[in-house]
């Protein structure tokens, strides 16, 4: 619980529209209500920006403001809302102060200005942007400021409602960076290979709500492990006059039938505890895959993968770009000829390495995406291996002469879009800055963070001058996919560090959506305002500052090792690799340095080899511990004399082959000592590893204001301010029950009793307590999806602990030397099997009330094709062979779904064209037959809804269609209602019908 000091300042801190004074309840007939008024002209931003406005207040108060277009400004009788980008007339005139109109010229690209006037005793909030981006981002600051919030998976709304009445508002905002936004990564079920068109301009819409205005695809290549039909590879002669696809190869999206980084292929109709009713297909994946599942099998097939992909991006990007979004694609460099383009250009008696002719294949590239959909950006990702193994000079000249032939191509092509470089790192290990000296100044260059986020912004960037230059911290990471992440304080490091090193775009990658919202919001908020969490100077370049102890990496214990040449061989046992760098806090002065190394992994020279630098100076070049003493013996080195002047000791590490490794360090001088057990715990006076920081290095900013005003948004006024620091304390500091095992989100035994490993999810007890205080039925369902979560989380963590003793009971069965013994032991490991299924069944029952949208579809595919087979179906088989016969029903996951009713509809777009209908797809999960299943609509605010029924598609899979001529060019509200036999209705949204979902026709 809070102490009283938190609760007064978090009571403090609550915004007026959270307040009790903000709620309507005024007596008699409501008061006239202002207008939304535009210009008559208006571009189709400007006209979107009222529409979005409008339905925001009708949202927040249930009254629908009139929605008026006008050459000139007039005062209204009830004041206004004027919309409009800062050249238009309607504008101007409505701001007749000089001194105010004055600021309107001043107003760039991007920029807003949201300012409350009083005229004649009216009220009018005029929302100005400097172009038509900046109007939308007025209009969505301006809905902030009703207690409306956003995120990359849709809109969330305070449960009650307020009076129509304009808040004073004076607010100008540039951003911090030019381009802001997110780069959905492809190849796991969890991202955009389940998107289908919607799921992009659902996402994409949002992005503008949070002041975004860039998304970036990535395309894997042949082999590593499947092309995908983003961006196709070919000659210009292979392109037809629309930009169809006239040869190609095979290529696919992520889909249940295709099996590689660690998922097997399965059908859903075999999906586990009630998951198989959420698909409708057994080989499910995007829209675009339907019928080429596994992969595309004949050439016809091929070309139409690619022109179904084509016809899928036109659309979304195009939707994109009236939004003011920049898109990009991209493919990895050096360019990975498929198989069947490499045989086919030989029987054209061309070489496909010859640099030439993939300067061909560049030219054939852009000429297709120019005529197939809209890009603004086209990057090429550098080799992923640069990351940690070594990088040869003809590797570099290589990747050099590839993208000299593209920057070729695209000028050859008249591409209508720019180049930018990205990848895993900035550039090679030996010269992270590399592009900045060999490419031309118009190429921009970027880059993921590397250890999958762990470590910082590459410093590399603030060295490069006079170019774009994107940072990409990663919002979430593939080896926990498949269990929540909370990274808010990294990204506001991240965004931090992207900022002083001078970078002009800020992205985030990731996969997932809903359970990410956190970091994704306060990574769009970075980009606008970093003032009142980030007080430093960014006056570049300057150096981020320190943190004391280790800059990235992974722990390893090898407490069996054996270790020679040493009287202390437990430092030698534990080794943190794949580290950056060590930040120590000495005293100034001469000190000695004894850096301790052993390779406890590898039996083999060139394996592992790196250079070390002390101070700033290389000290170690090119060092291979095997190579100088072999496997498990210990190898010191002893640097005397070693100056320290700033109160810091600076040690850097930098791969050449794989990852550097370090097993403890020593740093002693005049009456000072510092010992540091590397990735191990405290020995003797060593200190353990992670007991290095101090209290003045805390690793990420503060996140108190932010889990402060989501948790309020969030859950509500009742709970929000006692759950905030249960987020603020979690927040970077999630226990991790899934890593990278085989695939993405993979689980392994854990050797702890559940007794211990328990302590680690108390957290979620804590949160658990707040549930009976919330109000609301909004509040109330993102309540209990962040509950939900949590307590997945933790039972997740409890099947890893079960799983152990399941190993340990059938290893015993199989060890077992008679028959009789055998099957004594068989049968008690089938015991701990039942517990086992008990606890899968836990993990799902909680998966299952988390499913929302296409990214947690996603997780249950994880779920039934990566994690289950060696959890439980391998292991199973082995235990009924032990048996001599199937294993009983208690012991088999069950088919059947067992849990509360439940609607979900997984795409929800808030905005469509004027051409475009209203499509909803429908899940519902329930264990009674339903008697009713209907879609309810009206136009936004005006009489009675129309009841439409839901059309039964497959299993628990429905569909509704809202033709663009019933809409008749208004906006609309809607919900879903499901009623299972004898229970009570469910509906979506959870506030409906009371406050409904709504969409807006884009001009």
């Amino acid at each position: 619980m809070l102490r009283l000091t938190t609760w007064l300042f978090a009571l403090s801190s609550i915004p007026w529209h959270l307040t009790a004074a903000g709620i309507a309840g005024r007596p008699g007939s409501p008061p006239p209500a202002p207008a939304v008024i535009y210009p008559a002209d208006a571009s189709a931003a400007e006209g979107l920006a009222a529409r979005e406005a409008r339905r925001y207040v009708y949202l927040r108060t249930g009254r629908v403001l009139a929605l008026e277009s006008a050459a000139a400004f007039k005062a209204p009788l009830a004041g206004a809302i004027v919309i409009g980008r800062r050249d238009r007339p309607l504008v101007r005139e409505a701001v007749t102060d000089p001194t105010l109109a004055s600021g309107l010229e001043t107003l760039a690209r991007d920029q807003y200005w949201i300012k409350t006037l009083e005229l004649k005793g009216r009220r009018i909030v005029v929302i100005v942007g400097g172009d038509d981006a900046g109007v939308l981002y007025g209009a969505y600051r301006f809905a902030e400021h009703l207690g409306v919030r956003f995120y990359p998976h849709g809109d969330v709304l305070p449960d009650h409602r307020v009076e129509v009445k304009l808040p004073v508002l004076d607010e100008r905002a540039a951003p911090l960076f030019g381009l802001r936004g997110i780069q959905p990564f492809h190849d796991f079920p969890e991202g955009p290979d389940w998107w289908d068109q919607d799921d992009y301009q659902a996402v994409l819409a949002q992005l503008p709500k949070l002041r975004m205005n860039f998304f970036g695809l990535h395309t894997y290549p042949e082999d590593a492990p499947n092309a995908e039909p983003t961006v196709w590879i070919g000659a210009p002669g292979d392109v037809g006059e629309r930009g169809q696809v006239k040869f190609s190869y095979p290529s696919s999206f992520q889909n249940t039938l295709r099996g590689n980084w660690g998922y097997a292929a399965r059908k859903t109709s075999e999906f586990s505890f009630g998951a198989a009713d959420l698909f409708e297909h057994d080989a499910f994946g995007a829209a675009v895959m339907i019928g080429a599942c596994p992969n595309p099998a004949m050439p016809a097939d091929h070309n139409a993968l690619f022109e179904r992909t084509a016809g899928m991006l036109r659309g979304a990007f195009e939707f994109a770009r009236r939004l003011g979004i920049k898109t990009c694609v991209g493919t990895e460099t050096p360019l990975k000829v498929p198989k069947l383009v490499a045989d086919r250009l030989r029987a054209q008696g061309k070489d496909p390495g010859d640099i030439r002719v993939i300067q061909e294949l560049y030219t054939g590239m852009f000429q297709r995406i120019t005529q197939a959909y809209p890009i603004d950006y086209y990057w090429f990702w550098t080799p992923e291996g640069w990351t940690w193994e070594g990088t040869k000079p003809e590797q570099i000249q290589a990747t050099l002469a590839d993208l000299s032939a593209a920057i070729k191509a695209a000028k050859e092509a008249q591409a209508p879009f720019g180049l930018a470089t990205c990848g895993w790192v900035l550039g090679p290990q030996n010269d992270r800055a590399l592009f900045d000296k060999a490419l031309p100044k118009e190429i921009a260059v970027s880059c993921i963070n590397r250890e999958v986020g762990k470590t910082p912004v590459d410093r590399g960037f603030a060295e490069v001058r006079g170019r774009g230059k994107w940072a990409i911290p990663w919002l979430e990471d593939d080896p926990g996919l498949t269990a929540p992440q909370l990274w808010v304080g990294r990204m506001r490091r991240d965004a931090a560090d992207a900022r002083r090193y001078g970078c002009d775009g800020l992205m985030g990658i990731h996969w997932r959506t809903r359970v990410l919202a956190p970091a994704a919001a306060a990574l769009a908020q970075a980009a606008w305002r970093q003032d009142g969490w980030n007080p430093a100077s960014f006056e570049p370049p300057l150096p981020r500052p320190r943190i004391a102890g280790p800059v990235g990496g992974q722990v390893a214990a090898f407490p069996n090792n054996p270790i020679a040449g040493t009287d202390d061989p437990a430092l030698y046992q534990t080794v943190r690799y794949n580290v950056s760098a060590y930040h120590l806090s000495v005293p100034d002065g001469a000190c000695n340095v004894i850096l301790k190394f052993c390779e406890p992994h590898y039996s083999a020279a060139e394996k592992r080899v790196f250079d070390v630098r002390l101070q700033g100076r290389s000290v170690i070049e090119r060092l291979d511990i095997f190579a100088r003493v072999g496997q498990n013996r210990a190898l010191d080195f002893t640097f005397p004399n070693v100056t320290v002047t700033n109160g810091w000791l600076d040690l850097e590490f930098s791969p050449v082959i794989e990852f550097p490794s370090i097993a403890a360090i020593v740093v002693e001088g005049a009456g000072f000592a510092r010992k540091i057990n590397c990735g191990g715990p405290a020995y003797k006076d060593y200190v353990a590893d992670l007991a290095v920081t101090g209290p003045e290095a805390a690793p990420y900013p503060s996140t108190r204001d932010f889990y402060l005003d989501w948790a309020l948004h969030e859950f509500g006024l009742e709970v929000g301010a006692m759950a905030a620091p249960i987020f603020e304390r979690i927040d970077g500091r999630l226990p991790r029950p899934a890593d990278w095992v085989d695939g993405p989100g993979g689980i392994r035994p854990d050797t702890r009793s559940w007794e211990e490993a328990g302590k680690e999810y108390e957290f979620v007890e804590q949160f658990e307590a707040l549930s009976p205080l919330v109000r609301g039925a909004g509040n109330r369902s993102r309540f209990d999806y962040w509950l939900e979560t949590f307590r997945y989380m933790r039972a997740m963590a409890r099947v890893n602990c079960t799983w152990n003793a399941f190993n340990q009971a059938l290893q015993r069965a199989q060890a077992a030397e008679s028959p009789s013994l055998r099957q004594r032991e068989a049968e008690r490991a089938l015991d701990v099997r039942r517990e086992l299924v008990a606890r899968v069944a836990e993990v799902y029952q909680h998966l299952l009330a988390t499913v929302s949208n296409p990214g947690e579809l996603g997780t249950v595919a994880n779920w039934e094709q990566h994690l289950l087979p060696g959890l439980l179906t391998k292991p199973g088989e082995e235990l009924a062979k032990l048996l001599g016969q199937p294993l009983p029903g208690e012991a088999q996951p069950a088919r059947t779904y067992d849990g509360p009713a439940r609607v979900i509809v997984p795409t929800v777009r808030t905005s469509l064209a004027r051409n475009e209908s209203l499509r909803l797809k429908v899940m519902v999960l329930s264990r009674r037959p339903l008697t009713d299943a209907t879609f309810h609509w009206r136009r936004l605010g005006e009489g009675s809804f129309a009841p439409v029924p839901l059309k039964h598609v497959a299993r628990g899979v429905y569909s509704v269609e809202l033709p663009r001529a019933a809409m008749a060019e208004a906006d609309v509200e809607y919900y879903v209602k499901v009623t299972p036999e004898e229970e009570a209705p469910v509906f979506f949204p959870a506030t409906a019908p009371a406050m409904n979902q709504t969409v807006v026709l884009a001009p």
